[in-house]
């Protein structure tokens, strides 16, 4: 009995998870999600972050540097392997920006400390999974910068996290860029001129494992992604993939970091200001992170051993 719940013990997973900005409503749906009843037992949790005499609602200063230091902490915590995972709560970016935190947000950060070029940024809840080409750019400069390269580097990364969640044929639809993608080349040629030969890089990349399949049309990929008829769809701008994401899923969506050596995890959604302190906050998407977390720590076990 006793070798039995060592070794149980020895395969738990631990999993750090920081508070994110104190006067949002971070430090409550961590406390909410821990005492759900609903994340796993197969891990050990351990919350990054350290208290500030702040007003709940009212970012400041000092509340963004809390926020900041946890999240180094955290990093380094894994990146030395005292952890095996990490759920990051939502941070105030302009905050953030004052106290000369350099980066578009936690995606870009973390990528930075990991020296890590090969990332991407994926979202996942219910029954759609986005990954996104290009993220926190105008729109008007997506065109300027998408290319065979970049889609083929993040339908890769994509394809591993399906793996990850044990899907053993991912099937991947590959949105279009222009509206009806790009009507045989009357409404924008990047479509035949990038994304197609970009799938077709892809094909036979993972000719006898996986089916990447489009550009499809994206105002109705999404309805077709959500039926179950395709696995994940690879996105080519932020809010192509955010808005039928947060629509279909809005309580549940997780933000994963793809490409780094531990598993990251958030929930989709921000600091909420003006509802912090008011225990109406749903704890839903950090309870979801934190699942995703786990999974993916033991999913990286598994792959190793």
């Amino acid at each position: 009995m006793l070798e039995r719940k060592l070794e149980a013990r020895a395969i738990l997973k631990r999993i750090g998870i920081t508070l994110g900005d104190p006067a949002g409503i971070g430090p409550e749906i961590v406390r909410a999600a821990l005492a759900s009843g609903q994340i796993p037992d197969t891990a050990e949790y351990s919350v990054i972050g350290r208290p500030v005499n702040c007003s709940l609602g009212q970012p400041t200063s000092e509340t963004a540097r809390a926020a900041l230091e946890a999240l180094e902490e955290g990093v380094a915590r894994a990146r030395r392997g005292e952890i095996d995972g990490i759920v990051t709560g939502p941070i105030h970016k302009a905050r953030m920006y004052e106290i000369g935190f350099k980066f578009p947000g936690q995606t870009e950060f973390f990528a930075d400390r990991c020296g890590v070029q090969n990332f991407a940024m994926l979202l996942t809840g219910g029954q759609l999974t986005v990954a996104l080409v290009t993220t926190h750019l105008p729109l008007r400069e997506v065109a300027a910068v998408l290319s065979k390269d970049e889609i083929v580097r993040v339908g890769l990364l994509l394809e591993d996290f399906l793996r990850r969640r044990r899907i053993q044929r991912p099937r991947i639809a590959v949105a279009g860029f222009n509206p009806h993608a790009g009507e045989s080349g009357a409404l924008g040629r990047e479509e035949i001129e990038i994304i197609a030969p970009a799938i077709a890089q892809l094909r036979e990349n993972c000719a006898s494992h996986s089916i990447f399949a489009g550009p499809f049309s994206p105002d109705t990929v999404f309805h077709h992604a959500a039926d179950g008829d395709w696995d994940a769809v690879l996105c080519m701008y932020h809010d192509q993939g955010l808005i039928p994401l947060k629509l279909h899923a809005f309580h549940q969506g997780v933000n994963v970091t793809l490409g780094l050596p531990f598993p990251r995890t958030s929930p989709d959604h921000g600091t909420a200001f003006a509802i912090a302190g008011q225990d109406i906050a749903r704890p839903d998407s950090m309870i979801a992170a934190i699942n995703l977390a786990v999974e993916l720590a033991h999913a990286a076990s598994a792959k190793q051993a």
